[in-house]
């Protein structure tokens, strides 16, 4: 690393942090209703969102600076094994495409805000839905303490905060800065502030990939030298160059299926799909998200090119910030860093909103406050958003920065494993609460279990590929556990079915599931209160 501070791309990443810190608290009079004290305007950006605003939301919230940080960073540590990422997002798309429209038509009829409103709607079971809840907050919070993580680590390269012995609060201080701004305009204007901030943080990324896979093959003397560089060196660690061994392509394909499934389980994802203001603009948006799956990929080769510029770290997550240092000049090294620092900041931002909107329906609503007012859930929500913050630092401050990334793969470990639940529902009935509730609990034993019993690249435990029971393969945790899942489901439901054991009161229609913005019955302009309510019609 170079010593010192690099003053010019501090100078440029200052200048766009503030532009967009102004455009956080601005966004709270964007297209603002009159009465924002609801989770339908601060939680949800009123449902307004057309297909460009969506799509800019969506790519910012899925394609973080933890992606943008450690894609490249798979690819410099593991070779071509580290593209499981790239496939995963082309499969998700079609995926997403059956279902999201369907989950958006029932949730935009009824008002609810979370998966975990549909949940309970669908299936009547609030045990059900606290488990649902539980897991979208517990497989958060890891992932927000990542984007903290993106955003030290560019701090580290560009030599801001001292060193290792530097005083801890001296060192600190910077992110602690940008949290604090994170947690002021998150708090203010609600999700309108990462939707507005989407635009200038994927404008960025893709000025930045767009730029390093033209310069920097250049300077290196193009993708021949680039791919035959790496390959020596995986070739002689080993790894028999860049290519997975046939060992290997198991794991690399049950990782990739298992991601797929996973990434719009997450609350955050749904969180900015439900944002949407009718369904078809959720149906466009899958047909044009997979722009981003090949921004991604064009991204991915940055792990190649930090191979062949020699950079060497003890931290992989530092090698591309550190890359872009050694070869781009200082200025536009300071809006590459600006791109990865912003690029924290949105999902960050949209995942704390996810988490505090699961709180207060799913847990303070429906156990500790069930009259709690529209007014007094938004207020709440927005206190825990705090909070959930709050405890995403601490984790970052107070551990080692793997242990956050080792939770973060347990957490899609953990959230797979309410796919049946959600996805299920949108399609049956049949599934019985009992069982859906005993195989989630099966999923999640099975999965922590046999997650913390395998090591991980850098710790002792959670790992996330391990042998596949019966076939002697190894396989992603999440893939087995959730098919366990779904065989204790299936099983479980056959037997509560045979002995006519009580079902909730399913609260939608098949109607439901089809209805727009503009159908009859689907009522938009209806006062806060009633619209935020689960089951407001």
């Amino acid at each position: 690393m170079n010593g010192g501070v690099n003053g010019v791309a501090l100078a440029v990443f200052i200048f766009f942090f503030v532009a967009v810190t102004v455009m956080g608290f601005l966004a709270a009079r964007w297209r603002a209703a009159e009465n924002a004290n609801n989770l339908d305007e601060w939680g949800l950006g009123g449902r307004s969102f057309g297909t460009w605003i969506t799509w800019f939301l969506l790519g910012g919230d899925l394609y973080t600076a933890y992606t943008f940080v450690a894609v490249p960073a798979a690819i410099y540590a593991t070779g071509a094994a580290g593209f499981f990422a790239v496939p995963y997002t082309i499969l998700v798309y079609p995926l997403i495409f059956t279902f999201l429209p369907r989950l958006w038509s029932v949730s935009h009829k009824h008002g609810y805000v979370t998966t975990s409103d549909f949940v309970r709607g669908r299936f009547g079971s609030k045990g059900l839905s606290l488990a649902v809840a539980i897991t979208g907050i517990l497989a958060t919070m890891p992932y927000i303490a990542l984007q903290l993580v993106g955003i030290q680590a560019v701090l580290d390269v560009m030599g801001v905060g001292g060193g290792e012995n530097t005083n801890w609060f001296i060192k600190d201080l910077p992110l602690l800065i940008a949290f604090g701004v994170l947690a002021a305009y998150t708090y203010s204007s609600g999700l309108r502030a990462p939707a507005l901030i989407a635009f200038v943080k994927d404008t960025l990324i893709y000025i930045v990939i767009a730029v390093a896979i033209i310069y920097i093959p250049i300077k290196l003397g193009g993708f021949d030298d680039i791919f035959s560089a790496a390959n020596d060196k995986f070739t002689k660690a080993g790894a028999g160059g860049l290519a997975p061994p046939a060992e290997g392509q198991w794991a690399y394909g049950t990782l990739a299926l298992g991601s797929a499934l996973a990434l719009f389980m997450y609350p955050h994802s749904i969180t900015a799909t439900l944002s949407s203001r009718s369904r078809e603009v959720i149906r466009r948006n899958t047909t044009i998200l997979p722009l981003y799956s090949l921004m991604l990929g064009l991204l991915a080769l940055l792990g190649f090119m930090a191979i062949a510029a020699g950079v060497t770290v003890e931290n992989g997550q530092l090698a591309i910030p550190q890359l872009f240092e050694d070869m781009f000049p200082d200025w536009f090294a300071g809006v590459a860093f600006a791109a990865i620092g912003i690029g924290a900041l949105v999902p960050a931002a949209i995942m704390s909103i996810a988490a505090a909107n699961l709180f207060t329906r799913n847990i303070y609503k429906d156990f500790l406050r069930p009259n709690a007012t529209p007014e007094e859930e938004t207020k709440v929500s927005k206190l825990v958003s705090l909070l959930v913050k709050v405890g995403a630092l601490i984790f970052v401050l107070g551990m080692d920065k793997t242990v956050a990334i080792n939770f973060q793969l347990l957490g899609g470990i953990w959230i797979l494993q309410t796919f049946p639940a959600l996805v299920g529902g949108l399609f049956t009935r049949w599934f019985h609460r009992w069982a859906l509730l005993a195989g989630w609990a099966v999923g999640m034993v099975y999965g922590t279990w046999k997650a913390y019993d395998t090591p991980s690249g850098t710790q002792k435990h959670f790992g996330n590929t391990a042998d596949v029971p019966g076939i002697g393969e190894i396989g992603y945790i999440g893939l087995t556990a959730i098919v366990l899942n779904v065989v204790v489901t299936v099983v479980l439901t056959l037997i509560l079915r045979a002995v006519k054991a009580p079902d909730g009161v399913d609260e939608t229609s098949a109607a439901d599931y089809k209805a727009d913005s503009g159908d009859p019955g689907v009522q938009t302009d209806l006062p806060p209160a009633t619209a935020g309510a689960p089951g407001g019609h």
